[in-house]
């Protein structure tokens, strides 16, 4: 999110997770591989943590692709839905459009005097390995999907999911703040797969407890849709549980409370945990959830973290490293000190038995850098495969 550096809504460092509480990595695997996240189910056992090459091609190609000026050269957020019919939905938020250069630059935004088309959220529409870009106006003049209701407003995406045939993607409005930006309110647009390019209706979502609800999405086998957010305090995240019976975020939500309870009050949603980032996830695997997440305990973090429950509201536990983005900082791929990466989530309608594919972001804290260099400003992909229980169990038996 580039709207005042929006980036500084995640905290991140690049400090080193120990092994186990400090024991030796041997030691530490030898615990590791005998852990629970629940009596009688195991710890998944990280087995590799790659980059996904399809899914980064795909984007790259794309983005460089300049057959027209008003489609996606770049963007951040990258949450994703399948839709009706099979296709799939990329939702974006801050999104450059236009041509790149053929030095790998962009020009500047139409508003610094340039020739980029500059919006607040966008899709992408995947079609085997075809990607749409979709926005408002039209192509001359493009616009937000989720077009800002004053000049001094603006949607940032958060997750979607689908309901009744129609997309459910839940917005979070902005304003000026201490960060030039500061949260104001969780909105629910709905869309129809045919005609993204304008919902058909918003509708606002509890926003009295200053959490921000966008963060993630489940429906659950129990017939729950849980909704996942962030209190937001800069160096200090928590995360947020709510849930609402069936598919439809418009019905009466309830909140995870202190006692474990639930209300049907937002100012009794409790704190489940710290070190969350604004943007996470929580999908099943196997027998338990995983919850992927920045490591925001850590200051600049490059580190992409796992927790686990065998409940999908927690208390999570087994904190994990699944992944250390290699562009972060001065010693990263750029080579440029204010190259971060942040807000890390998993996209489970692509991944398997036992695999997460993960994306994650890239920005720079010096704007000009997403001019300089467009690859800075697009979403990394990456696989993360887990050993199957009987294997993990056999290999460290």
């Amino acid at each position: 999110m580039l709207g005042g550096l929006a980036t500084l809504v995640v905290t991140f460092a690049t400090l080193a997770l120990p092994a186990a509480g400090g024991l030796p990595a041997a030691t530490a695997a030898a615990a590791a591989s005998t852990a629970e996240v629940c009596p009688g189910v195991p710890l998944p056992q990280l087995q590799s943590a790659t980059s996904d090459a399809k899914l980064n091609a795909l984007f790259t190609n794309y983005g460089n692709d300049n057959s027209r000026s008003d489609d996606w050269t770049g963007a951040d957020s990258t949450y994703s839905v399948r839709l009706p019919g099979g296709s799939q939905a990329w939702l974006f938020s801050d999104t450059f459009l236009g041509t790149v250069n053929a030095d790998g630059s962009r020009p500047p935004v139409i508003e610094e005097g340039g020739t980029t088309p500059f919006i607040n959220n966008s899709f992408v529409v995947q079609h085997g390995g075809r990607l749409t870009t979709v926005h408002g106006g039209t192509a001359a003049n493009p616009t937000a999907i989720m077009p800002p209701p004053d000049s001094t407003h603006w949607y940032w995406a958060g997750s979607g999911i689908v309901s009744g045939g129609r997309l459910q993607q839940e917005f979070e409005r902005f304003g000026s703040g201490t960060w030039d930006w500061s949260w104001k309110r969780n909105v629910l647009a709905r869309f129809a797969p045919g005609r993204l390019d304008q919902p058909i209706d918003v509708q606002p979502l509890p926003s009295s407890a200053n959490i921000e609800w966008g963060s993630w999405q489940l429906q659950g086998a129990d017939g729950w849709t849980y909704l996942y957010g962030v209190e937001d305090l800069g160096l200090t995240k928590y995360m947020h549980v709510a849930r609402v019976h069936g598919p439809s975020l418009l019905g009466p939500w309830q909140y995870l409370d202190a006692s474990g309870s639930w209300s049907s009050s937002e100012a009794d949603s409790a704190r489940v945990t710290d070190g969350v980032s604004n943007e996470y996830s929580v999908s099943r695997l196997g027998d338990v959830y995983v919850l992927v997440t920045q490591d925001t305990t850590e200051l600049f973090s490059s580190h992409v973290v796992a927790y686990f429950r065998c409940s999908p509201t927690g208390p999570w536990s087994n904190k994990t490293l699944l992944y250390t983005t290699p562009e972060t900082g001065l010693s990263g791929s750029y080579g440029n000190a204010n190259v971060f990466t942040y807000n890390p989530h998993a996209h489970p309608e692509l991944g398997g038995p036992g695999r997460l594919v993960i994306s994650y972001n890239v920005n720079s804290f010096d704007n000009t850098d997403t001019y300089k260099d467009v690859s800075i400003y697009r979403p990394r992909f990456v696989d993360v495969q887990f050993a199957p229980p009987a294997a993990a169990s056999t290999s460290n038996g």
